[in-house]
């Protein structure tokens, strides 16, 4: 998925957790994850809603307007240091974007990389009931709160898994839709790759990733915040600082074409 300490939405919640002592069992936590895993699942192969957003990445201090079809995405920068863009810089974004639109290479290159990434994503959240332990926090009514730790008897199968297994962290459930509200999590240890020789993320990096129903049954990410420090494959930096928050959702009519989205990624006067 496209992927903390508690939200501020919760933090009025952790004192609760002092108080409450909810009489689930570990198979009955497994299985809130599985339901909400596979209910994730079924939505991602199932909603083919596309949306026009507007993406602010903090850390870059940049933000784009991008506009989903079912031909692929366009993404126009609008905005970079808080300021609009110049006209020479609008003039080149829009050269950009109308050769992007019209070259195969790209949208096929768009397209396979997006493809990895939901298959990425899909892997690693297929691992979450067993790739940890699971224990009630808080249940409010309308949401349950579960953290976890690392389970000691999962066997990463990739790299990427080896990640998630170090993680520690919090998943919030709707009750109702078995839909997962938010996932954050921090590395309980330095994760290496051959031995330290060829990369180590570092302990204590967190991840917070939000979401929220824009329409009954469609959910969408709302925020992203990786702040992941460390070296691979040969010093190669691989550590992620994202702060990204995603805003003003209205959703795209079937059938919009890739020149009608470059229209509707600029900014409305």
């Amino acid at each position: 998925m496209r992927i903390s300490t508690c939200s501020k939405f919760f933090a009025c919640c952790a004192v609760l957790v002092l108080f409450v002592a909810l009489p689930l069992h570990a198979e009955d936590t497994n299985q809130i994850v599985q339901t909400a895993v596979t209910t994730e699942l079924a939505a991602a192969r199932n909603d083919h809603s596309l949306w026009r957003y507007r993406d602010e990445q903090h850390i870059e201090r940049k933000t784009s307007i991008v506009v989903q079809t079912a031909e692929g995405s366009v993404k126009r920068l609008v905005e970079k240091n808080g300021q609009s863009l110049t006209a020479a810089e609008a003039q080149a974004e829009e050269a950009r974007i109308q050769s992007f639109i019209h070259s195969p290479e790209k949208l096929a290159k768009q397209k396979k990389d997006g493809a990895s990434d939901d298959k990425s994503a899909a892997e690693l959240l297929d691992m979450l009931p067993t790739a940890f332990t699971w224990k009630v926090a808080n249940d409010n009514g309308d949401a349950i709160t579960l953290s976890f730790a690392p389970n000691p008897d999962f066997s990463p199968p990739n790299m990427q898994s080896r990640v998630l297994s170090a993680m520690a962290g919090e998943l919030v459930v709707d009750k109702k839709q078995h839909r997962i509200k938010t996932i954050s999590g921090k590395l309980t240890r330095d994760v290496t790759f051959g031995w330290g020789l060829l990369g180590r993320l570092k302990q204590g990096g967190t991840f917070r990733v939000e979401r929220r129903e824009l329409k009954p049954g469609l959910w969408q990410i709302t925020e992203t915040h990786v702040h992941i420090v460390g070296k691979a494959l040969l010093f190669k930096n691989i550590g992620q600082q994202q702060d990204e928050v995603q805003t003003e959702f209205t959703q795209v009519p079937v059938g919009t074409t890739l020149e009608q989205a470059a229209e509707m990624s600029k900014p409305k006067k």
